[in-house]
């Protein structure tokens, strides 16, 4: 009977505010480690899946050059960089957090950015519609302005 007594008062006492607080702080620092640890093995999984594909493309270009196929895999080569590039970003958002515990919406953006530029250079124009265009060029002239007002803001903050 004590012991139930026990449980019920450690219950009512995870309930109050702070204590429920601190136990939600505690679950999204947990989060964000295990977030970053994941990230980093997608990281590294990605700059060896990108050194396989060089290795591989680089022996068949020198076996039978075909510099048509070769721009292909060019843009391949592209989108694969800027891949690593994304995770890059994503870690850093996600150690910017464990650092601060405030989403930093600057790398954000950025990150957001180099997906966009990810998806333009290796988009192919004979399959895409004009309407895609279109929208990644609101897409961008939006993340940018969204940069710039918040850079603005930042600057200013510091400068204060």
């Amino acid at each position: 009977m004590r012991r139930l007594k026990q449980l019920v008062g450690r219950t009512i006492a995870c309930t109050k505010d702070q204590n429920f607080l601190h136990g939600l702080e505690n679950i999204e620092g947990v989060v964000s480690k295990v977030l970053s640890v994941m990230m980093v093995l997608v990281t590294i999984a990605a700059v060896f899946d990108l050194g396989v594909f060089l290795a591989q493309e680089l022996w068949n270009e020198l076996s039978s050059p075909n510099h048509t196929r070769f721009s292909e895999v060019l843009f391949k080569i592209f989108g694969l960089f800027l891949n690593i590039l994304i995770a890059l970003e994503i870690l850093e958002n996600i150690t910017a957090y464990l650092k601060k515990h405030v989403i930093q919406v600057e790398l954000v953006i950025v990150t957001s950015l180099i997906a966009v530029a990810r998806k333009i250079i290796i988009l192919d124009l004979s399959k895409t519609s004009g309407i895609e265009i279109i929208g990644l060029g609101v897409a961008i002239l939006s993340l940018s302005v969204g940069y710039w007002i918040i850079r603005r803001v930042n600057l200013k903050q510091d400068h204060s």
